[in-house]
C-alpha cells in the first residue's frame, strides 16, 4: 500500500496492524496535512454482517466532536484494491502507555495531579460518547494520547458500539483487551457505558499503583480473575493513598454493573471530590463471582436512565466445576468446527496478526507485543 493513493490520501507509511485493520499515515494534498487511515483487512471486506455493523458505527463515530477524542474525517471504498477505510485525525505524540513505560524505566510513576487530569479527560470523553450511543469497549493506555499541547486523546473506536442498535453485534463476543476488560465483556455480553467505566477504572488503578489490579499466566487467566478474584486494595500498592481515592477506585471496578458508577460523568466528578479532599462512601464488600443476565446488558436510548440490571451470586461448587467442564467440551467442539470449515485461519489471522515492525504510538495502535483487542464472535 505504500505508495499507492486511496482517494484523497497518498500512503507514506505503514503504522502498524491490529485485529481488523491495517494503520497506515497518508498525506492529503488538498488540505496540506497528514492523517492515520484505517485499512479493513481483506477477508473481513467479505464479512457483510461485519461490514454492515463497521459502515453503521463508522458514521456514527465520525458525529462525535469532543476535545477529548480523536477526529474521524472520511469513511470511503477503494474498488481498485477492493478496501474499506476509515482516515482520522493524526495524533503525533505518545500514548499513556509510552509515557507508563518511559517513566517506570526510572522507577517513577505519573504524579497524582496529572493522574486525576488524564482520567478526567478520558470520562469526559466517555460520558460524551455514551450521550451520544456510543460505548467504546476497549479503554487502554495504548488508546490514550498526548497531544503535542499535552491535550488527553482518546482514540480507537474500532470496536466501539452502538447503544441503541440492536441486531448489528454478533451475540457471544468477547471484544476488548483482557487487562481491562469489564466482568461482564468476559462473560461474552456486549457491554454498556459501565463496562467503560470499568476499563477506566483499570487505568486509574494502574496509574495510582504502578500495576494492573489482576496477571496471570494466559489471557484467559486475565480474564477470569476479573470475573471471580477480589480486587487486590489499592493501598496495599501505594500505602500513600486517600481512602477517598481507593473508594472510587473500588467503585469504579465493582464486579456488579449495578454497582459501579452509572456513567462517566459520575466517576469524574467523585475522582475530583477525592483530589479535593471530600470523603467518598465506599461501597460494600460484593461476591466474589457475580454472573449478570442478559437482561443486566440491555440498554435503551442515550438518554435512558439505565435500568437496574437483574444478577445472581454463582458459588463454585459441582454445579459450578460441571458448568466448566460443559464450557470446554464446547470450546473443544467449536475448535473442530473451525477447523473442519478453515475459519480458524481467518480467526487467528484476526486476533493475532504477523509482528512487525513496533508500531508508533500515533493513533493508539497497539504494538506487536502487546496483547492485542479480542474480538471472537461464537
Amino acid at each position: 500500500m505504500i505508495g499507492k493513493t486511496l482517494g484523497k490520501y497518498r500512503i507514506i507509511e505503514n503504522l502498524g496492524s491490529g485485529g481488523t485493520a491495517e494503520v497506515y499515515k497518508a498525506y492529503q494534498p488538498g488540505l496540506d496535512r497528514h492523517v492515520a487511515i484505517k485499512v479493513l483487512h481483506p477477508f473481513l471486506a467479505d464479512e457483510k454482517d461485519f461490514l454492515t455493523r463497521f459502515q453503521r458505527e463508522a458514521r456514527v463515530v465520525a458525529t462525535l466532536r469532543h476535545p477529548n477524542i480523536v477526529q474521524v474525517y472520511d469513511f470511503d471504498f477503494d474498488a481498485e484494491d477492493n478496501a474499506y477505510y476509515m482516515v482520522m485525525e493524526c495524533v503525533d505524540g505518545p500514548s499513556l502507555k509510552t509515557r507508563l513505560q518511559d517513566m517506570a524505566q526510572e522507577d517513577q510513576r505519573l504524579p497524582l495531579e496529572e493522574t486525576i487530569r488524564v482520567v478526567t479527560a478520558v470520562a469526559n470523553a466517555l460520558d460524551y460518547a455514551h450521550q451520544h450511543g456510543m460505548v467504546h469497549r476497549d479503554v487502554k493506555p495504548a488508546n490514550i494520547m498526548f497531544a503535542q499541547d499535552e491535550q488527553i486523546i482518546l482514540t480507537d473506536f474500532g470496536i466501539a458500539k452502538m447503544l441503541n442498535v440492536t441486531g448489528l453485534t454478533a451475540s457471544g463476543a468477547m471484544v476488548g483487551t483482557p487487562a481491562y476488560m469489564a466482568p461482564e465483556q468476559g462473560m461474552g455480553q456486549a457491554g454498556d457505558e459501565r463496562a467503560d467505566v470499568y476499563s477506566l477504572g483499570v487505568v486509574l488503578y494502574e496509574l495510582v499503583t504502578g500495576h494492573l489490579p489482576f496477571d496471570a499466566d494466559t489471557p484467559l487467566g486475565v480474564v477470569l480473575k476479573h470475573i471471580n478474584a477480589p480486587l487486590p486494595p489499592p493501598t496495599t500498592l501505594n500505602p500513600n493513598l486517600s481512602p477517598s481515592i481507593e473508594a472510587v477506585i473500588t467503585r469504579a471496578l465493582a464486579k456488579d454493573p449495578n454497582n459501579r458508577y452509572q456513567t462517566a460523568n459520575e466517576f469524574a466528578s467523585d475522582l475530583e471530590r477525592a483530589m479535593a479532599g471530600q470523603p467518598i462512601e465506599p461501597i460494600s464488600p460484593e461476591p466474589t463471582v457475580v454472573a449478570a443476565t442478559s437482561e443486566a446488558m440491555t440498554v435503551g436510548p442515550p438518554s435512558a436512565t439505565p435500568t437496574p440490571p437483574a444478577t445472581s451470586v454463582v458459588r463454585p461448587g459441582r454445579g459450578y466445576v460441571a458448568m466448566l467442564a460443559v464450557a470446554l467440551v464446547l470450546i473443544l467442539l467449536g475448535c473442530a468446527a473451525l477447523l473442519a470449515t478453515g475459519t480458524l485461519d481467518r480467526l487467528s489471522r484476526a486476533l493475532f496478526p504477523q509482528a512487525g515492525t513496533p508500531t508508533p504510538d500515533v493513533i493508539g495502535t497497539p504494538t506487536p507485543n502487546e496483547a492485542v483487542a479480542t474480538q471472537i464472535v461464537a
